[in-house]
């Protein structure tokens, strides 16, 4: 059994940054995966980046490339998103998921996680 709490949403304005934390606890391996996805009023949850993690493998949907960046805090034991030049459209509630195995090609796919978060809510004004 794995639990996740995530931390750092806010309210921010167009092109600020924000950070959010994923902690897991239970059984975790290098070989699970560690994902947020989001998911904004009226919409589907999407994915947005994931990680390994053993922490050497990454992936992230194009209209975050370039502006946030999924890691591992090994002394935290944690997996954070910076996220930096929000914009209105990355506005939605954040969830942390976790994978039994990180793959690359299932990790968009929320059908793949066993373990949610409960979420936190990113406010991008413009």
């Amino acid at each position: 059994q794995v639990r996740l709490v995530e931390s750092g949403g806010g309210l921010v304005q167009a092109g600020d940054s924000l950070r959010l934390s994923c902690a897991p606890s239970g059984r975790i391996t290098g070989r699970n995966g560690i994902t947020w996805f989001r998911q904004a009023p009226g919409k589907e949850r999407e994915f947005v980046a994931s990680i390994k993690w053993s922490g050497d493998s990454t992936h992230y949907r194009d209209s975050v490339k370039g502006r946030f960046t999924i890691s591992k805090d090994n002394d935290k034991n944690m997996v954070d998103l910076q996220m930096n030049s929000l914009k209105p459209e990355d506005t939605a509630v954040y969830y942390c998921a976790a994978s039994l195995v990180f793959d690359l090609r299932s990790a968009p796919l929320a059908k793949t996680y066993s373990y949610w978060g409960q979420g936190t809510t990113v406010t991008v004004s413009a």
